[in-house]
């Protein structure tokens, strides 16, 4: 079987999985009637405020039941409670796999709209921004200290910096990130407490991408405080089960350099499962990170996120995990591509 053929396969199945997260969201907001009751709950929120306004102009109570009575039903229909699940939200992801992501009910962009592929548009490089930078540092930080420390395994350094991996590995994003902006933001006074700009924001290019900057340095010290020690732990294992294999030693007995030794025989066998963390981890900072991002009122993909559930506003949720998905399909199919590049032992037959 050809390899080009063999990817075809690989990338029907994950549009498999992508379609299986969708049905799967879809029976966990309709079935559950999750979705349901807190649309009806938002409805009722909205005729109660209407009431009160109404009450003030409208003295007659049969006239004022009947105009309440025609804006639920309005209401209704606009949320499409007056559909089945199974009717609403299927008709919802057809949409969505057309690449029509259609409106938000109740989000709304900077600029007032409510498209979707606005809301995304003006999140997404804020998150880039955010949890990319923190994920490319921790995987830098990773791979310095992860392929040092498996060469020198039992040393002080080595049991000094497992100690830290798993300290940081146990602290939980948002107690860190609380944490940082009581020592950094009210103590020291050296960072803002969070939001995206300062307020009123710097009006000139270069003032203003350095005070955005200046907002995203905490976030980002979080995410790698929280992340970096994990994944030197897990580089370091690689590395180390690798460095044990018969063929690295008879490698060394041949005479060759240390360094040959290790980029040669080391990294490139240990490189399939590093690429995969490595990957991974950045398809999934797409998806923002929701407890940072809400800790720190960064307003990105995990704050929209959050959002969006909080408000039950099933077009964005909808639309939302599948892009997610998405992202995380066309990631498994680059690591197909990359394990042939940088493992000779790998073939497609």
């Amino acid at each position: 079987m050809s390899i080009a053929k063999t990817l075809a396969i690989r990338g029907a199945t994950l549009l498999g999985v992508l379609f299986a997260v969708l049905v799967m969201v879809a029976v966990t907001l309709g079935a559950t009637g999750f979705s349901d009751r807190m649309l009806t709950a938002i409805v009722g929120e909205e005729v109660r405020g209407l009431r009160q306004g109404l009450a003030q102009t409208i003295r007659d109570s049969d006239e004022l039941e009947r105009v309440l009575q025609e804006r639920r039903q309005q209401l209704e229909e606009s949320y499409g409670l007056n559909r089945e699940w199974y009717l609403r939200l299927p008709q919802m992801i057809g949409r969505v796999i057309r690449l029509d992501m259609g409106e938000a009910r109740t989000l709304q962009s900077g600029e007032g709209s409510r498209r979707v592929t606005d809301l995304i548009r003006e999140r997404l490089p804020r998150t880039l921004l955010l949890v990319t930078t923190a994920t490319v540092i921790t995987a830098i930080i990773g791979l310095l200290l992860g392929v040092k420390l498996a060469t020198r395994v039992g040393s002080k350094t080595d049991r000094l910096v497992s100690l830290l991996a798993a300290t940081s590995n146990a602290l939980p994003a948002w107690w860190a990130g609380i944490l940082l902006i009581l020592l950094f933001a009210f103590e020291v006074r050296i960072f803002p407490s969070g939001g995206l700009y300062s307020v009123p924001p710097p009006e000139g290019g270069f003032d203003r991408l350095q005070d955005l900057l200046w907002h995203a340095t905490l976030p980002v010290i979080t995410l790698v405080v929280v992340s970096a020690g994990s994944w030197t732990y897990v580089v370091r294992t690689m590395v180390m089960n690798v460095a044990q294999e018969d063929f690295v030693t008879v490698a060394r007995a041949k005479g060759l350099p240390e360094g040959v030794v290790t980029r040669r025989h080391i990294l490139r066998v240990a490189a399939p499962p590093i690429l995969t963390s490595l990957i991974l981890g950045l398809a999934s900072s797409v998806g923002g990170a929701i407890l940072t991002e809400t800790v720190f009122n960064w307003p990105g993909m995990g704050r929209l996120y959050y959002d969006a559930i909080l408000s039950v506003d099933e077009a964005v949720v909808v639309a939302l995990t599948f892009m997610f998905t998405l992202v995380y399909v066309a990631a498994r199919l680059i690591l197909e591509v990359l394990y042939i590049m940088v493992d000779p032992r790998v073939r497609y037959l």
